[in-house]
């Protein structure tokens, strides 16, 4: 944004591209560093103070997923829905200090005070703009919403909207136990469960809490099986007992299965007795497999056709958005029943061959029957070598009766077979890269 230009409110900013002068894209802004001045006055009920926040900078998701910190003074234009930055990036993971707040996720859905008439209200959004004739940016509006009251004095959120100056408001510095989460909420719809689960990651215990509080089930599991294990299972103890039950049915078996073989024995069986039984088997079998074996790497809800189906069928089932693309590559074809464990396993039908066939083609007329399944006791290394060897992306899993128990899919493996910090190496390899003293990294390159 050229100096002088309109304002910009931070929730527009939240996952737009960041790019270097060349046209390359950086990465995406994930949140917006600020420095609140005036905080003793406010933590007393008074005024912000005499001058705005400044803006120190952005904090920008590179494509590992990795977020480091890009300084303002970086920042050469904020415009048609992109950033654009003077050169090269400091790849440092950003790591918040105590003197700073971040826009996104501490101020939005804060309730502050309206100076002039001393009455509540909710912030939605933040304003930001660069000073005149200067590089440096501040905040300099506030997006907010009344707080109604019905019967009984309970409150209402929909109230009158309005924006105020950074000055008419106060109390960003107080602490707050209940914040809610709607607005921050709102910023997550255009992303991926994994860069909310990135997102999450960054927040605040409280904060992480409050916003799993107010994510419905399903939308919760996702975020939960893309989190690190370690903000999986503190925020399933967070979780009352159950609604931490109802996220693990909402997750896929094997990823819940995972989840809870981190617990201690009498919480996995606590919260196993809480599931539905007809969720909770399937995860039960899969615990009791062996870890890193094909059983206990598996998914139990591939897609499973019987041998009069059509590839009509078939395309419809793989069309299914909600499936992982290496479970939609194939469809494996079993005597009824058609839920694992299953009944007689036939073979599978690759996607590509389900293309070639005509609509009203039985699969059972097509199956692939030369690629022999795994046992569930498959060792790691050797389904890795399995799958490479004969180039698939999912492998089935069949017991020593023949029926078919799951498929392991590529990115389960992988999953296993990468450091867990393969993430962060990944980022100090990536084109563009400064190190630790580059220019212009400002206090976060330090």
């Amino acid at each position: 944004m050229a100096a002088g230009a309109s304002r910009v409110f931070v929730s527009h900013l939240s996952g737009i591209a960041v790019f270097d002068p060349n046209g390359d894209q950086v990465g995406r802004v994930r949140d917006v560093v600020v420095m609140l001045r005036g905080q003793p006055a406010a933590d007393a009920g008074g005024p912000q103070g005499e001058r705005p926040p400044s803006v120190l900078g952005l904090v920008v998701e590179v494509v590992s997923r990795r977020r480091v910190f890009l300084p303002m003074t970086r920042v050469t234009g904020v415009e048609s829905g992109q950033v654009i930055t003077t050169g090269v990036v400091n790849m440092r993971r950003f790591e918040q200090r105590p003197s700073e707040t971040l826009v996104l996720g501490e101020l939005l859905d804060r309730q502050v005070t309206l100076v002039e008439t001393g009455e509540q209200v909710t912030v939605l959004d933040v304003g930001v703009q660069q000073l005149p004739a200067r590089r440096d940016w501040q905040i300099d509006k506030v997006f907010v919403r009344r707080l109604r009251h019905g019967k009984g004095g309970a409150l209402r959120r929909r109230g009158e909207a309005l924006t105020v100056e950074w000055s008419a408001v106060t109390g960003f510095a107080l602490e707050e136990k209940e914040q809610g989460a709607a607005t921050l909420l709102a910023t997550f719809e255009r992303m991926r469960p994994a860069d909310i689960a990135n997102t999450v990651h960054h927040l605040s215990a409280k904060r992480r809490m409050e916003v799993a509080a107010a994510l419905d089930d399903d939308r919760l599991a996702d975020v939960v099986e893309e989190l690190p294990t370690d903000d999986q299972v503190e925020l399933l103890g967070e979780l009352p007992d159950e609604r931490a039950a109802d996220v693990l049915e909402a997750m896929d078996p094997d990823d819940a299965a995972d989840l809870l073989s981190e617990l201690a024995e009498h919480d996995k069986e606590r919260l196993l007795q809480l599931m539905r039984p007809q969720d909770a088997a399937p995860v039960r079998r899969l615990l009791s497999y062996e870890e890193g074996t094909a059983g206990g790497l598996m998914t139990t809800e591939p897609i499973v056709l019987q041998p009069d189906d059509t590839v009509a069928l078939a395309l419809a089932r793989v069309r299914n958005a909600d499936l992982s693309a290496p479970l939609a590559a194939q469809v494996f074809v079993c005597r009824p029943p058609d839920e694992t464990p299953t009944g007689k396993y036939l073979g599978l039908v690759h996607f590509q061959r389900l293309l070639r066939d005509p609509p009203f083609t039985l699969v059972g007329s097509i199956v692939d029957t030369d690629l022999r399944p795994l046992p569930p006791e498959t060792t790691l290394p050797s389904v890795s070598s399995y799958l490479a060897t004969y180039n698939i992306v999912a492998a089935p899993v069949v017991d020593e009766a023949g029926h078919l128990l799951g498929a392991v899919t590529v990115d389960d493996v992988l999953d296993h077979l990468l450091p867990e910090d393969w993430r962060e190496e990944a980022a100090q390899r990536l084109p563009g890269a400064g190190g630790p003293r580059a220019e212009g990294v400002g206090q976060h390159g330090a």
